[in-house]
């Protein structure tokens, strides 16, 4: 018996060496120097028909080892080779006997020759529409080589690319193999050729040059694939049908043009109080005739035409179908190049006239016919037709004090109830967005004018709550001053028939006065997320718009700019000078306070001082070894390696092989590659990359970057990415500090001032900070 090196014994490992003869029994004792003893010496390595010593440690019959003779892995071959399989791609030709055009149909297949247990497998890849039972050829199994060789099995030397094997009667051609199969073959001394091309299939060749030849085939329309493709596409149409009679009207209509079978439907549009109640379906769906001569007698349209051949009474009669079919008429009906505006319909003797199309049947057109032109035609009308009627607006009666006044408008408008529906869109984008103000009383005792208060508005429903700040020995307790409500704007009647109106987002701004629930606030701060909510929505809050506080600002200055400039440099600087001049938020105040007066707030104060600010913000606190450290652990911990896919993801969005490339693809990338990285991490990585002029981030950078086998790197403790690693410290002190000869520059004004000395001034560098002024 003949055993696959290396295997358990098992069932199918074991099999018959057809080319033994001599079965010779085994000695069990032996003599040896007249001794009798038992024969206890080791037994002959076994032999392989090729002559070669079975090893367990030598890979499967046939295949040469990458190691020297005893000193390669002691494993088995079921074990050092399981799940590892080559590839090859083949073909073979089927002889075609009934064909004349095409002698023989080329099939391709794939080779998996099994390492661990030598096997061999061979499956044909299915073709949609082919014709051919497709899938497995060859189950898996040993197989034996052509003769004269048929005592021995096909291993992996027999499978090479260009060779041409012979498998149960069946001539393969290997022209392919993956990358797998190529590296082991190569590793083993086995050299590769190149791949090569598949021969064309007759059949196919034939085909094509049929195709290629057919100049404006004939379209073939079949009614189930009609269905299939235009299956509830529907082209609308709108129209109408002057029917102005002695008791006629112009009846406005909608065709419905069906392109799953060609059919029409018309639906009537009842015109309110046009004393016209029903059923609204003017033609039901069918097939539309192009010409009308009245109703077909039963019998007088027939698939099929008899002829009479013999007989003349109802004996002895012989009947044949008419091929030529001579007596039916043809029938033309209405299709969809019929349809356009301005076309007029016969149905059935009345004349439907196009006006218009809706946005579908418009791309329809344009897409396949290229019409352009889509502008509708007007509907005539009666002289002597009423007057549209147009219902009044419904006054509600005065709100009675329960509840708010949506409920009071529900208690009207139905006899059950409802609760008041909010805006689910607006809750849903606003979400957790809340306006926060420092405010203080004004009141006529002294004591609550001391008192400090923070004024939040959530934007999710127009609700604002105000919170009292506690002070130590004021007599006043912190906590919850007034619940969170919409409040209404003071100066309105309360039990009136009109809607209310509540206090809205840019009704707040510093420096304004409002009164809540009897409660008179100035509101005299806001915190740095409220400001930049209210800049980064200009069109929402008028205080924040710069353009508007500019224009505002030099339409006040314009004959009044000596006066601003030596409030706020009183030593009448030399503008012409390149430096800059910097002077503080209280000298700017006080200059445009001074000109402006009251026409200028002091929100507006605050957003030009922001957006002219001279402070800089701190530089990133990111250190580049800590974030690669931090990188490289999360890296490893993954067990992540597929930096080649994500090379070839790069290659796949950037063909061109850009150096940089937008911070929003390197984002999605790092994220669709699902690289084990947490997004404060992601944001931490991206912060510290080269970045070009266009802020755009380096590509072999950040390759490099998460490179683990490049360096070792530093080794690091788990962080919080989000706070531990790059330590986010806000900006809080923007706005102290206001450029002056910056914010001139854009205010764009002559000066006309006289030059001065510069002496005693504060030099920072190119720039110059004037002092404050009283």
């Amino acid at each position: 018996m003949l055993r696959i090196p290396g295997m358990p014994l098992l069932p199918g490992t074991l099999f018959r060496d057809v080319s033994k003869a001599h079965y010779p029994k085994p000695q069990s004792l032996l003599n040896l120097q007249g001794l009798s003893m038992l024969n206890d010496r080791q037994q002959p390595a076994p032999i392989d028909p090729n002559g070669d010593v079975v090893d367990i440690s030598c890979p499967p019959v046939g295949a040469s080892s990458i190691y020297p003779p005893r000193s390669g892995p002691r494993m088995p071959p079921w074990l050092a080779y399981d799940k590892k399989v080559l590839c090859f791609s083949a073909y073979f030709k089927q002889t075609l006997q009934e064909v004349y055009h095409a002698p023989y149909m080329v099939r391709k297949v794939k080779i998996y020759f099994y390492l661990e247990d030598g096997t061999l497998e061979i499956y044909e890849p299915k073709v949609d529409n082919s014709g051919l039972v497709q899938g497995c050829v060859v189950h898996r199994q040993r197989v034996q080589k052509a003769p004269p060789c048929d005592n021995e099995f096909m291993s992996l030397t027999d499978l090479n690319i260009d060779l041409t094997v012979q498998i149960f009667d069946r001539q393969y051609h290997i022209i392919d193999c993956d990358q797998f199969t190529r590296e082991f073959l190569n590793r083993r001394g086995i050299a590769v050729p190149d791949s090569i091309q598949i021969p064309s299939d007759p059949g196919n060749s034939v085909r094509n040059r049929a195709k290629l030849g057919a100049v404006n085939p004939p379209e073939k329309k079949h009614a189930f694939a009609q269905f299939l493709k235009y299956d509830r596409q529907i082209l609308k149409f709108q129209a109408y049908w002057d029917d102005r009679t002695e008791f006629g009207d112009v009846r406005k209509l909608e065709l419905c043009y069906y392109l799953a079978d060609d059919t029409i439907e018309i639906k009537e549009a009842h015109v309110r109080n046009s004393g016209r109640d029903g059923p609204t379906v003017f033609l039901k769906r069918a097939r539309l005739a192009r010409e009308f001569d009245g109703l077909l007698l039963p019998g007088q349209t027939t698939p099929i035409t008899l002829l009479n051949v013999l007989g003349s009474n109802m004996r002895n009669v012989r009947y044949c179908v008419d091929p030529l079919n001579t007596g039916n008429k043809e029938i033309i009906y209405y299709g969809e190049k019929d349809l356009q505006i301005g076309s007029v319909l016969n149905v059935y003797g009345r004349a439907v006239i196009i006006t218009e199309l809706d946005p579908f049947t418009q791309q329809y057109y344009r897409q396949r016919y290229g019409i352009q032109d889509f502008t509708p035609l007007e509907i005539p009308t009666r002289s002597e037709d009423c007057a549209e009627y147009r219902p009044k607006e419904r006054v509600l009666p005065p709100y009675n004090g329960w509840g708010s006044y949506e409920d009071s408008i529900g208690n009207c408008i139905s006899v059950e109830p409802k609760p008041p529906k909010t805006d689910f869109k607006k809750f849903i984008k606003f979400d957790r967005y809340v306006l926060r103000f420092g405010a203080k009383m004004l009141s006529t005792i002294k004591e609550n004018c001391e008192r400090i208060f923070v004024i939040s508005y959530y934007l999710s429903d127009d609700t604002l709550q105000i919170q009292e700040i506690a002070v130590r020995n004021s007599g006043f307790l912190g906590g919850e001053f007034m619940k969170r409500t919409r409040i209404e704007l003071p100066g309105q009647e309360r039990f009136s028939c009109k809607q209310p109106q509540y206090y809205m987002p840019w009704n707040f701004f510093i420096g304004s006065t409002m009164s809540l629930k009897d409660f008179i606030f100035h509101l005299v701060s806001a915190d740095e997320y409220t400001l930049m909510f209210m800049e980064h929505h200009p069109e929402q809050f008028g205080h924040a718009n710069l353009p508007t506080i500019m224009q505002k600002v030099r339409s006040a200055l314009q004959s009044r700019m000596a006066e601003f400039v030596g409030s706020c440099a009183p030593d009448c600087y030399n503008w012409e000078n390149k430096s800059d001049v910097f002077v503080s938020f209280e000298s700017f105040k006080g200059a445009l306070v001074g000109v402006m007066g009251k026409v200028i707030s002091d929100h507006e104060i605050i957003t030009l001082c922001r957006h002219f600010s001279a402070e800089q913000t701190p530089p990133n606190s990111c250190s580049r070894a800590d974030v690669r450290a931090a990188a490289h652990l999360e890296l490893k911990r993954a067990l992540w390696n597929a930096r080649d896919d994500l090379m070839e993801h790069f290659h796949h969005i950037n063909p061109t092989n850009k150096p940089f490339l937008p911070e929003s693809k390197v984002r999605s990338t790092l994220r669709g590659c699902r690289l084990p990285f947490s997004l404060e991490l992601i944001d931490n990585i991206l912060s510290i990359l080269n970045r070009n002029e266009c802020d755009e981030i380096e590509v072999c950078d950040l390759m490099n970057f998460i490179d683990v086998s490049c360096s070792k790197g530093c080794d690091m403790p788990p962080v919080n990415h989000a706070f531990e690693l790059c330590p986010k410290i806000p900006f809080l002190h923007k706005g102290r500090l206001v450029n002056f000869s910056c914010f001139l520059r854009k205010l764009e004004l002559p000066l006309d001032l006289p030059a001065a000395s510069e002496t005693n001034k504060e030099m920072v560098g190119d720039a110059m900070i004037m002092p404050p002024t009283a």
